[in-house]
């Protein structure tokens, strides 16, 4: 009987990943698995390699006594119980980059598609007709693409139209200014601005509350006439209704889809239109990928057992116990700085983020606080999921420097953690510590402002002139809409000379998140000149 460690592939994976567990550990592949069975034999493995079907819920994992690693041979994992995994001491690891190539060259095939008819002239000329004068489109050459959304699959996508001679802009405020220039693309200000440049828009934008519905008739009024639209990240983007009415009105010239709001879907009232190609959710689908994602969680699987380096793990170890008394609790305080560090950022992208931990904290090696600051800085921000494993090089890879620094000495209180992003000229710094018994969140330092308060999970800030009533009139629109106060400070920011009108910063908790209209009615009135709200 081999010493070695046996490796379960659990479903159909390319050869290659195979191959390469074979040169390590005993395998079996058996990807039929009736009901039970699975669970039936899980307990005889060390690491198990799966893609989408298998589901390795808490019950099935309560009887992996081996297993030491699962591989999932694709970007997401809802198929596996992390948390359950994670207490049984299993890493779980994806392949998050198996699939970039591949949609992003998907993109430029419907690019090319929706410039020169391609699919509708195939289907013209194989039905007998030689519309040679109907179907002329567009050269790329020399025309804009805006590009929304600038992670690993927009950046390709860059790297690629530039090739046809395009000029790209792009819009991402969580990329580094230097990462555009380095790739020879103009980084926008605001997505209004790309809307005002684009001959062709393209959308990789996450799919987040914030970004559903993201390209709508509002947003389609900005763009130029006639522009043509490409979606191959998520089909909740774009409002179809309104997408639909702008194709109408010729305000849209065009439209190639890879994703929909639901899927599948074979009956669509977009599927009707000339100027409108469409493919069912083909981006991450080539043998390439299917391999590449097979032979990429492969490694890590490797890795996990012969004691590697497992760099997509999407679960990690906790602390270290001897650093767990005085890290543990500054953790998700380090992780609400970096959300609200992010709210208030003003500039258009960010550069740099600079993370102090001071005090006791010193002692310790703090870079799971830097990394629990990126994972909330960069939350709903990026098309990758993120994690305590890929947060610092998804960082890298926007373009963001960051840096941490430590120092023992300190005043007033005995631990502080200190975030900074830096955003052009812009540089936006908030403060933190924990403070009794339970170690509860507290805000010490926003827009220059010294406060201490205990933070929630909701939170507004408010920037305005410091004149009496002000409180008073946060407070009458809140009671307006239903929205109770559970805790509030103040301060003021003194300017020196010139007459200049005094201000001041409120922040509050809330018992329920601010609406936007709300926000917007608040910095609307008199004296009120800045105000946001994050839910940390």
């Amino acid at each position: 009987m081999s010493g070695r460690p046996k490796v379960l592939v659990a479903e159909k994976i390319g050869a290659s990943g195979v191959e390469l567990l074979r040169e390590h550990f005993d395998v079996d592949v058996i990807t039929d698995w009736p009901d039970g069975d699975l669970e039936a034999a899980i307990g005889g493995y060390d690491g198990i390699l799966i893609r989408s079907a298998s589901k390795l819920t808490a019950d099935v994992l309560s009887h992996a006594t081996r297993l030491k690693a699962i591989g999932r041979a694709g970007v997401g994992v809802d198929n596996v119980d992390v948390p359950a995994a994670t207490k049984r001491g299993i890493i779980v690891a994806n392949a998050p980059q198996s699939n970039v190539v591949t949609a992003a060259e998907h993109t430029l095939a419907l690019l090319l598609a929706l410039a020169r008819n391609v699919p509708q002239a195939d289907a013209s000329l194989k039905a007998g007709r030689w519309d040679r004068s109907r179907y002329s489109g567009v050269e790329l050459m020399d025309k804009t693409l805006g590009i929304l959304g600038f992670g690993r699959i927009g950046q390709l996508v860059a790297q690629r139209a530039k090739g046809f001679g395009m000029r790209v802009v792009a819009f991402d405020p969580f990329v580094g200014s230097q990462r555009f220039a380095e790739l020879g693309v103009e980084g926008a200000e605001s997505s209004d601005a790309v809307y005002a440049e684009a001959d062709f828009l393209t959308l990789h934008l996450p799919k987040t509350p914030e970004t559903e519905g993201w390209l709508d008739a509002e947003a389609l009024a900005k763009c130029k006439d006639g522009v043509r639209i490409l979606n191959v990240a998520r089909g909740p983007l774009i409002v179809d209704e309104d997408l639909q009415a702008a194709l109408d009105s010729g305000k849209v010239g065009g439209a190639a889809l890879d994703v929909f709001r639901s899927e599948p879907i074979t009956d669509h009232p977009l599927f009707a239109y000339p100027n409108v190609v469409v493919t069912p959710h083909l981006g991450a689908s080539t043998a390439e990928a299917t391999d590449r994602a097979g032979y990429q969680a492969a490694e890590q699987v490797v890795a996990a057992l012969t004691g590697g380096s497992v760099t997509t793990a999407v679960n990690v170890p906790a602390v270290a116990a001897e650093d767990l008394e005085v890290l543990g609790p500054f953790l998700g305080l380090s992780r609400s700085l970096g959300r609200l560090a992010m709210a208030l950022v003003e500039g258009s992208s960010v550069d740099r983020v600079e993370i102090e931990c001071l005090g006791r904290l010193a002692e310790r090696d703090v870079r799971p606080l830097s990394v629990e600051v990126l994972l909330g800085l960069l939350h709903g921000k990026t098309e990758e999921e993120l994690n305590a494993v890929n947060a610092p090089s998804v960082a890298v890879e926007r373009g963001i420097e960051v840096v941490e620094s430590k120092r023992a000495s300190i005043r007033d209180f005995a631990e502080l953690v200190r975030v900074t992003v830096v955003a052009g000229d812009v540089r936006t710094r908030v403060v933190g510590t924990t403070v009794g018994r339970q170690h509860r969140p507290h805000l010490l330092e926003a827009w220059g402002e010294r406060f201490n308060l205990q933070l929630a999970e909701h939170v507004a800030l408010f920037r305005y002139s410091d004149r009496p009533g002000m409180i008073g009139r946060v407070g009458t629109v809140f009671g307006d809409h239903g929205i109770n106060i559970a805790s509030a400070a103040v301060g003021q920011l003194r300017e020196d000379g010139g007459g200049t009108e005094d201000r001041a910063v409120m922040v509050v908790t809330t018992d329920r998140a601010v609406p936007s209209e709300v926000l917007d009615e608040i910095v609307g009135e008199d004296g009120f000149t800045d105000g946001r709200a994050v839910d940390l």
